[in-house]
């Protein structure tokens, strides 16, 4: 099979490249899937060059979210049929072929497309456990939500308004704030090119965001200070960025605000029952078509490196996905 091989760590993808590898074989309680999908997270752009906490020994093929159909099923498997369409992760995923515990696999909502469903669990799992479980987010709450257009900030969007909040979708691209306000109709887009904290402050009464959520962190957690609720909760996702903020804590002691952060999976691998449900009801939300992900871009397997610039130079507006059946 075809599949995108990650060689050597080494910086601008130069350790990765396209090339035959045998087809894995599912071991006891795996299956193999025919992927139709995979979707392209930062992650695996970090895993190349080394940079990410998790660290697979090399060789080894990127894509840590996927959909596609089941080929073959390995010893003692009895919940799924072949040809059945799933959607999982954990590894693999930008190649032909991918093996797959059984246990960890869901079946592909009728809602979703395969790339909307190979990118939809890590960007909703993330907002979901930010804002259920560690912000309890109320209706009617204000919401500015960073890097709006990307996967992770526009799944936020889409739950927030499902959720009942008053969203605010920030981002630096007038383009994609139209894109989005067409969309998923926030309440308010802000363009944070030369700042935002005065008219996120005009937009909510003078009062500040009840609730912040930044994948960003920087420059923009910094201005975050200064327009969050007495109060509030600022969600800290991730730094996009390239800069770790620094939190003066007079600032939190003066407005009594909170800073959680946010790591869905470990949540799920320290809370199993409640992991089990948190993706129960983010996979619900799915299927009975409420939610929007939204896939910008789909790229063939031979042309993965333009996926990856496509999210490393933030021209998606929501996930690009790899393709190797195109």
């Amino acid at each position: 099979m075809k599949a995108l091989v990650v060689e050597a760590l080494l910086p601008d993808y130069a350790g990765c490249v396209v090339k035959d590898v045998p087809t894995p074989k599912p071991g006891p309680g795996e299956v193999l899937i025919r992927v139709r999908a995979s979707a392209v997270n930062f992650p695996d752009l970090m895993q190349t060059r080394g940079e990410h906490q998790h660290k697979p020994q090399v060789p080894f093929i990127p894509g840590m979210e996927l959909a596609g159909e089941i080929e073959a099923l390995g010893e003692g498997v009895t919940d799924f049929q072949r040809g059945e369409a799933v959607c999982g992760g954990g590894r693999g995923g930008m190649a032909e072929y991918a093996v797959l515990p059984a246990a960890g696999l869901r079946r592909k909502p009728q809602t979703l497309s395969f790339s909307q469903a190979a990118g939809y669990a890590v960007a909703y799992l993330t907002a979901y456990v930010a804002f259920e479980r560690c912000a309890r987010l109320r209706p009617d709450e204000w919401v500015l939500i960073h890097g709006a257009a990307g996967g992770v900030g526009l799944a936020a969007v889409d739950l927030a308004h499902i959720m009942g909040a008053k969203v605010i979708a920030a981002s630096a691209s007038d383009a994609k704030l139209a894109v989005i306000a067409e969309t998923y109709a926030p309440e308010a887009t802000i363009n944070v090119s030369n700042g935002f904290r005065e008219r996120v402050k005009a937009l909510t009464g003078g009062r500040g965001a009840d609730l912040i959520y930044d994948p960003v962190g920087g420059d923009v957690f910094d201005e975050s200070l200064r327009c969050i609720a007495f109060g509030g909760r600022i969600l800290s996702i991730g730094f996009t960025s390239g800069r770790l903020p620094v939190l003066p804590v007079n600032i939190a002691l003066i407005k009594g605000f909170s800073v959680i952060g946010v790591r869905a999976g470990e949540y799920g691998r320290q809370f199993p029952e409640k992991g089990r449900e948190n993706h129960a009801a983010i996979w619900k939300l799915a299927e009975d078509g409420l939610v929007r992900p939204r896939v910008d871009a789909e790229f063939p397997l031979a042309d993965w490196r333009l996926a990856f610039d496509s999210l490393a130079g933030r021209k998606v507006i929501g996930k690009s996905v790899v393709r190797p059946d195109l």
